[in-house]
């Protein structure tokens, strides 16, 4: 008997392997699973390569306080930032929830520019993956917007004045900037709407697009696979193999009266082999 044979299982895992079993048939979920978990990663991997996922798992937890915090919050001038007190003060542990919430914000922000450092220095946006280094620039430009569209719902003076600044930035760029500011204020002035609108857009319309472009980030990574650090030691011997062979393939290619004497093609070595 083999060590993975442990004899027949009872009703529940019975029961949980038929489950899985027809789930498997229909949909390829277990072979899915299996393609994007059980893969090769390089000898060198280091805490560095866990930056993409601690970003993720902070998403994670915003968007679950998000849900939370969007069953109190009321996107409404008059009563917003009464919410935001009634939140802190009044519901419990949503102080804690808030917190989480806000200071979260600003981690996955940070994570997401550290992890941006760590592919530009390791070179990790180099062929072929520059199609993930795309989608993690878009995520990044789309985690920055959703903190800005977030800072104002607070609905407070420093919130307020803050997007103000960032709307009048906005509006002095070039060609766009004057629409995606209306489009972003709901009109050439703040208002209600305007509070309504960043709203939506950080509860619906960013963290639809954060977790589109996660999932394609997560299917390139592990389509190409984890790319090596520069310090990589196998690396470092392809290269010296490949530069070996150009050095060669250029001797080559000398004519014969400019290639470099070597031990083979030495006259001592041809008279030598000659005489025999």
């Amino acid at each position: 008997m083999s060590t993975t044979d442990i004899g027949p299982k009872g009703p529940v895992g019975q029961v949980g392997e038929a489950v899985v079993d027809y789930v498997d048939d229909r949909t390829g979920a277990k072979t899915g699973i299996t393609w994007f978990l059980k893969r090769n990663i390089p000898a060198e991997t280091s805490w560095f390569q866990t930056l993409g996922f601690a970003a993720m798992a902070v998403f994670g937890l915003q968007a679950v306080t998000g849900i939370f915090l969007a069953m109190y919050y009321k996107p409404d001038t008059a009563r917003a930032y009464a919410s935001i007190e009634h939140i802190t003060n009044d519901v419990t542990w949503g102080w804690l929830v808030r917190g989480m919430h806000k200071w979260g914000a600003s981690a996955m922000i940070v994570l997401v520019f550290l992890h941006m450092g760590r592919v530009f220095i390791f070179g990790s946006y180099k062929y072929p993956r520059e199609l993930t280094w795309v989608t993690g620039a878009i995520l990044l430009i789309m985690t920055m917007f959703m903190g800005l569209t977030g800072y104002l719902l607070v609905w407070d003076e420093k919130a307020y004045w803050a997007t103000v600044v960032a709307m009048n930035i906005t509006a002095s760029a070039p060609i766009l900037g004057p629409y995606v500011a209306d489009v972003l204020r709901a009109g050439p002035e703040f208002g209600p709407d305007t509070l309504s609108r960043f709203y939506s857009i950080h509860m619906l319309a960013i963290p639809g697009g954060l977790a589109t472009f996660i999932g394609l980030h997560l299917f390139l990574v592990a389509k190409l696979g984890i790319s090596e650090p520069p310090h990589s030691h196998r690396l470092a011997r392809v290269r010296r193999a490949e530069e070996a062979a150009r050095r060669a393939a250029a001797r080559d290619r000398q004519p014969y009266g400019r290639r470099q004497v070597t031990p083979e093609t030495s006259p001592q070595t041809i008279s030598a082999e000659g005489g025999q």
